[in-house]
This record gives structure tokens, C-alpha cells and sequence, in this order.
């Protein structure tokens, strides 16, 4: 077995590997037929789905050549740190951490934090670019969740809204 391309050969098995998680853990609940769906019915048709694309993906890195190998290079770790801290910190700010009496920061807050450690990962990051894409996002979000779509959760701190 050759590999043409390093790149494409994982990235399908990552989509393979995710694909088939999904399919499988949608079996734990009814699944349902086409005219009668169950609640695992479209968790599964994606995982299978996702799985079909990883195993062409796949097929594909093995009989088409790549330019310069498609060779995987070193892990990007900057990057990698700040969104998955970006994601923590929003998920924290967000509901709070009551073992250590955090409250509720909120979305608004959530979502600025969230902007500004993600935007740490980019190389050159400009404070004034950051603030104006959080603040979309914020305006985009509330928008969309609370008023749109009127979904119940905190929008400002605890402290604030008492």
C-alpha cells in the first residue's frame, strides 16, 4: 500500500473513525424507518454518511498523487491550545463553576472571551479587529438565540440581573 498523500490518508480515517462513533452511539436509541424517524435515525444516517466521505477520502490519498506528497507537517500547538482554552473558558463563563462559586458570566461575556483567546492562536492578532468581531458576534448571537429563536439562558452575569 502506497500512500500519495499523508494529509488526506488520516484526515480519512479521522472521518471515518468519527463517523462510525456516531452511527454506533445513535444505535442506543430508537432509530425508526424513513417514514417513521426515531430520534437516533439522523445521528446515524450522518455518522454513516461521514464515514462514506472518510472512506472515499481515504481511497482517494492511495490512487491520486499529491503535489509534494501531501506530507503532514509539525503540530501547529499555539493554535491548538488557545481554541480548545477558547472553548473551555466560554463553556465556564457560560454556566458558571459553582465548585469553585463562579457564577454565570453570560454570553455576552462567554462570547468576548471566547473571541479574544481564539484570536490569541493567529500570529499578528490586532486588539481592535478582535473587539469589533466580538462584537458582532455578541450582537449576532443575542439576535439570534434570545430574541430570534427565544432560547432561556443567562445573557449577562449573575450579578448584574440578580
Amino acid at each position: 500500500m502506497n500512500i500519495k498523500s499523508q494529509k488526506d490518508f488520516f484526515s480519512g480515517l479521522m472521518f471515518m473513525g468519527v463517523g462510525g462513533a456516531f452511527a454506533w452511539g445513535a444505535t442506543t436509541y430508537n432509530v425508526g424507518e424513513g417514514a417513521r424517524m426515531g430520534p437516533g435515525y439522523f445521528p446515524l444516517m450522518l455518522g454513516i454518511l461521514l464515514a462514506l466521505i472518510g472512506a472515499a477520502i481515504t481511497f482517494t490519498s492511495l490512487v491520486v498523487e499529491a503535489e509534494g506528497g501531501g506530507k503532514i507537517g509539525k503540530w501547529a500547538w499555539k493554535p491548538l491550545f488557545f481554541i480548545i482554552l477558547a472553548n473551555v473558558v466560554f463553556g465556564i463563563l457560560l454556566a458558571g463553576l459553582p465548585s469553585i462559586k463562579l457564577p454565570a458570566m453570560g454570553m455576552i461575556v462567554a462570547i468576548y472571551a471566547l473571541t479574544f483567546i481564539a484570536s490569541m492562536a493567529e500570529t499578528g492578532w490586532k486588539f481592535k479587529t478582535t473587539f469589533i468581531l466580538a462584537t458582532v458576534l455578541a450582537i449576532g448571537s443575542y439576535l439570534a438565540f434570545v430574541v430570534a429563536l427565544k432560547l432561556q439562558f443567562p445573557v449577562w452575569p449573575e450579578f448584574i440581573t440578580g
